[in-house]
């Protein structure tokens, strides 16, 4: 008969290697992974543009087919609501963003009339630092 212990310890030894094979965080994202997501997630939302788009149309259908129905029908079909128009995103076209730019693109450098005259002219002569 086996002890308690050696049950113990044998359902310890096969759950140890469930231990070992956890599962690691990813690394870092590398700037070409990033660039794929962003993609990625342009495509998702682009989908979604056209499964939106595409139910628009089937409704807009659905609706005429409702309408004409009940016209044949002698009966009279209630308002219809004011909805807006059904809009097609067009193909996909994914532009990635651009690269950082440079300080001097982004426009970080000092505007040139501040670059042209000097910092301590506007400073009363007796505050400026004496020269031997």
């Amino acid at each position: 008969m086996k002890t308690p212990a050696s049950i113990l310890t044998l359902v310890l030894l096969a759950g140890a290697p469930l231990l070992a094979s956890a599962k690691l965080p990813p690394p870092n994202p590398t700037p070409e992974a990033k660039a794929k997501a962003a993609e990625a997630t342009a495509k998702t939302a682009w989908t979604g543009k056209v499964d939106a788009y595409k139910l628009c149309l089937a409704q807009d259908k659905v609706v005429g087919k409702y309408r004409a129905s009940a016209s044949a029908a002698g009966k009279q079909a209630p308002a219809a609501i004011a909805t807006p128009a059904c809009a097609d995103p067009g193909p996909f076209a994914y532009v990635p963003p651009e690269a950082a730019k440079p300080l001097e693109a982004a426009g970080a450098h000092s505007p040139s009339p501040t670059a042209s005259s000097p910092p301590n002219s506007a400073q009363p002569a007796a505050a400026a630092p004496k020269q031997q």
